[in-house]
């Protein structure tokens, strides 16, 4: 049997005696992301890089590692025509796994959008439970074969159900803050969507209403500079989503997407602004998408190769993985073991979906139609 299968299992499992080290808290990343995936190497001094312990920051790694993977396999089947469709994330993983880790999984609201991977995999998803989606199987815990891939859900981690309607995300976490204020809770609500979204009627009515209501949510926006195949200068008359927030009374920040630590720092003030009562952040995470819009999508017509060049110059998983070098806290054992680890689990997922049961044809109804009463 392949190790690990579940949250709990990878998050306590040993890679080996030479890597074992026990986690360091402070306090600020999530629990998730405090347990033990990778200790660090055992002579390495404690080391901090914006407030993360090296066990937080190995764990940062493993996750971009991990989400990385896991997309490769996913192209992979879909070009055996096991599955239809892929929404790739490669090139947003630093934004995502950074905002992901100033967060409290199972306390703090989270609405994704369909190319948030890595911040689920940062809450605690594992690659099975994302695999069984990605494959449709009954099993599979965002909806049971029932959504698109990629369409997010899981009550335990307060991870709510997607809308297939660009954007309509931010109009629910603007309602789920509302509901928290109102309760008196301190939890924090977070909606993550890309610069397309920002050109629709639910960006502005959402973010006017947070700032009136001065509401305990952050809305993140992972810029790729292109909606689909439109650029940023034909989405906008302003250079950036950041300054828009001015217009609602909140802060915007923007922020390099592909550093993953320079993220994790903004997320944690705007969560700290949050829960401390201050209001709404938009924070504005500058990426870019390495591969097409889809597995559907030929990205050949609206950009050059030699773009996609430029910016793999600064992939996230690369910029992390020099910092620890740097820090001594990754060695080159660490980094095989770590890729081992990953392609480990990415294997082990996929043989558990494929042999997953398919939704059964007569439940086809079921959660579609309500009975009067």
């Amino acid at each position: 049997m392949i190790e690990p299968t579940t949250a709990s299992e990878r998050d306590q499992a040993q890679p080996g005696e030479s890597f074992a080290g026990a986690p360091e808290t402070n306090g600020h990343a999530n629990d998730h992301a405090t347990g033990t995936v990778l200790g660090p190497p055992a002579n390495v001094r404690v080391t901090r890089l914006a407030g993360l312990n090296s066990q937080q920051l190995l764990n940062a790694h493993y996750f971009l590692t991990l989400c990385r993977a896991l997309e490769e396999r996913m192209w992979q089947l879909n070009r055996q025509g096991k599955v239809p469709f892929v929404v790739p994330c490669a090139g947003h993983e630093g934004a995502q796994v950074g905002s992901a880790m100033a967060l409290t999984p199972g306390k703090d609201w989270v609405l994704p959008y369909y190319r948030d991977t890595a911040v689920m995999i940062t809450l605690g998803m594992t690659a099975r439970e994302i695999m069984l989606d990605f494959m449709a199987r009954a099993d599979g815990p965002c909806s049971a074969g029932r959504q698109m891939p990629n369409h997010w859900s899981c009550p335990n981690l307060r991870v709510m159900t997607q809308s297939s309607i660009v954007g309509s995300q931010i109009i629910h976490a603007t309602g789920v803050a509302l509901a928290s204020k109102l309760r008196g809770e301190d939890d924090v609500s977070v909606t993550y969507f890309g610069d397309g979204a920002t050109a629709g009627g639910d960006f502005h009515e959402g973010l006017n209403f947070a700032g009136i209501q001065k509401l305990p949510v952050i809305f993140v926006c992972e810029n790729n500079g292109y909606a689909i195949s439109e650029p940023m200068e034909k989405e906008s008359a302003v250079k950036t989503v950041a300054e828009r927030a001015s217009s609602y009374a909140m802060p915007g920040e923007r922020v390099d997407g592909m550093d993953v630590l320079a993220v994790y720092e903004a997320m944690k003030r705007a969560v700290t602004r949050a829960r401390r009562g201050e209001g709404p952040t938009l924070l504005e995470c500058r990426v870019y998408r390495f591969v097409p819009h889809t597995s559907d999508d030929d990205d050949r017509v609206y950009r050059s190769r030699e773009e996609i060049e430029r910016w793999k110059e600064r992939d996230p998983i690369l910029l992390l993985r020099r910092r620890l070098t740097e820090a001594g806290v990754l060695n080159d054992a660490l980094l095989d073991e770590t890729q081992r680890r990953a392609q480990r689990e990415v294997d082990d997922a996929t043989e558990f979906a494929e042999r997953a049961p398919m939704p059964d044809p007569s439940t086809v109804l079921r959660h579609v139609y309500a009975e009067a009463a």
